[in-house]
């Protein structure tokens, strides 16, 4: 079994508190994170918040998935890139992550363009953070070689 774990901490109020997150890795280590980073400050420079790292798990978890398809099909990507677009609207329940929109372009040398949908199709639904985030309602794709 594969485990990985980050933590983070948070001090005081939910909309004046703040808080840091740190991972295992150290890719992430006592990033800053808080209400306003998340609602206030949308270009990311405050710091960093819940939505933008589901956004960073999925494009990496669905582009190495896209490369491992390709892969197993006998070719060889040169460069494949995923921007992945989290959208989150106040419900009844509270905010909810309705969408997520995954903007994948790809060099990949004797593939044609309905290929290379075919293997982020296959990618967009069995990679791991894909079948995690299931509960949301939409999870959309574009996928074009460049």
């Amino acid at each position: 079994m594969l485990k990985r774990t980050s933590t983070a901490v948070w001090r005081g109020t939910g909309p004046k508190g703040t808080g840091e997150i740190s991972t295992l890795s150290g890719a992430l280590k006592d990033q800053p994170y808080g209400a306003s980073q998340r609602f206030a400050s949308e270009d990311g420079k405050a710091g960093t918040n819940p939505e933008e790292l589901i956004a960073a798990a999925h494009a990496s978890c669905f582009t190495m998935a896209t490369a491992f398809q390709i892969t197993n099909a006998g070719k060889e990507p040169t460069k494949l890139e995923t921007t992945a677009t989290v959208a989150m609207e106040k419900q009844d329940i509270g905010w909810t992550i309705v969408s997520i929109h995954l903007e994948l372009s790809g060099e990949v040398p004797g593939v044609s363009a309905d290929e290379f949908k075919t293997f982020a199709e296959n990618a967009k639904k069995g990679c791991p953070i894909s079948r995690a985030l299931a509960a949301v309602s939409t999870i959309t794709m574009n996928a074009t070689l460049a």
